[in-house]
């Protein structure tokens, strides 16, 4: 469990450590995600529920968990464990080990949020438009990207609900063809959340291992 985030986490980072290289992205697909770009940072604060299916062949794996974000901090939590970032340090909170770990988080451990996936289109991605999908019921556009220079990536697909302007699931293959999906529901936008949603409190882990790194 100790190192289950680091993956998760992983799926959102698309190629964020690559110089930039010249690129092809069709209109249709910029004018999508730009909207929903839009959208996303004009909200004071949002949270939703999402899977998370990592894996290849039957060794596919599963998982629930809930996030919640004001555009600048968030709040993950999956399988026992938590991680919290309040803008300055990274806080990851093992319940089975007992232990956390205290950070100063570099660029890649901070973009676990919609906007990571939306805005990393305009870097190191050819996106092409590949057409409209019914997802249980809701008429989704897909949009494809597929890295310009080799980044471990074979391509991300962006499922998105145009029409209420949100990203409902995210798939990611690498060229070693693992598999990891982020399915997204619930949202909620706006809410009235605790002012000490996105603070660690010490006092409340005197019996876990703490270190700071």
């Amino acid at each position: 469990m100790k190192n289950y985030l680091r993956p998760l986490l992983t799926l959102t980072i698309l190629g964020a450590s690559f110089a930039a290289h010249s690129q092809t992205i069709d209109s249709k697909s910029q004018k999508i995600l730009d909207e929903v770009t839009r959208n996303y940072k004009s909200k004071k604060n949002s949270y939703f529920k999402f899977s998370y299916t990592s894996g290849s062949g039957k060794n596919l794996r599963s998982q629930t968990g809930i996030f919640y974000s004001d555009n600048t901090r968030y709040k993950l939590k999956i399988m026992g464990t938590e991680q919290i970032f309040d803008g300055n340090k990274l806080y990851n909170i093992n319940d089975e080990d007992k232990e956390v770990t205290i950070s100063k988080p570099n660029d890649e451990q901070i973009h676990f949020s919609p906007l990571s996936y939306l805005d990393s289109y305009k870097k190191e991605y050819d996106v092409t438009y590949s057409g409209k999908k019914t997802m249980s019921g809701i008429p989704v556009d897909v949009i494809k990207m597929v890295p310009v220079k080799n980044n471990g990536l074979k391509n991300v697909t962006l499922y998105v609900n145009t029409p209420q302007k949100k990203l409902i699931k995210l798939e990611q293959i690498t060229t070693s063809n693992e598999v990891a999906v982020i399915g997204i529901s619930d949202y909620k936008e706006n809410q009235k959340l605790s002012p000490n949603l996105f603070t660690f409190d010490k006092s409340k882990y005197q019996n876990y291992l703490i270190t700071e790194l």
